[in-house]
């Protein structure tokens, strides 16, 4: 199972739109991890229409419409892999530790709110945030990430670095 992981798409206030290698991302993906601060719910409603399957969260920026639409944590079992994708974690100083305690029977937590990819395990629990694709605020690049889920593992696990926008 190919699935996409992003977050913080913030539109239209850091974009205008998706980038176009996003969505033919989403294209190809089998489900779709959306890890809050949406903004608009005209993302909402593309990423529902384009996508297999759509997991997504509300973030400290969403509005009631997005709040009303997404849960606050979703959770989800994606070929025997438990995931949980939540918005914000806190600070990055003990971030392994106390999501370990607050998700103890999860997997795989995808989480954003920094826009900083982040790929670290605590224990049996590996945390995962896409950056943003549409706005890269310290960082080098816009991000996303995408992996394969089989047999009850992550595999190809791939950071995708976008082009600068014009």
């Amino acid at each position: 199972m190919r699935l996409l992981l992003t977050s913080d798409t913030h539109l239209p206030t850091r974009a205008r739109s998706l980038p176009e290698v996003l969505l033919a991302a989403v294209d190809d993906a089998d489900a779709v991890i959306h890890a809050g601060d949406w903004i608009d719910e005209p993302t909402l409603d593309l990423l529902e229409a384009k996508s297999r399957r759509l997991i997504g969260v509300y973030g400290n920026n969403d509005g009631p419409g997005l709040r009303r639409r997404l849960p606050e944590v979703a959770y989800a079992e994606l070929e025997g892999v438990r995931f949980a994708v939540v918005h914000e974690t806190g600070a990055a100083a003990g971030r392994e530790r106390r999501c370990a305690a607050r998700f103890p029977d999860v997997d795989v937590l995808v989480f954003g709110h920094s826009h900083i990819p982040w790929d670290t395990s605590a224990g049996t629990l590996r945390l995962l945030n896409p950056g943003s694709p549409t706005d890269r605020r310290r960082q080098p690049f816009c991000t996303f990430m995408t992996l394969t889920v089989a047999e009850g593992r992550l595999h190809d696990v791939t950071l995708h670095r976008l082009a600068p926008r014009r």
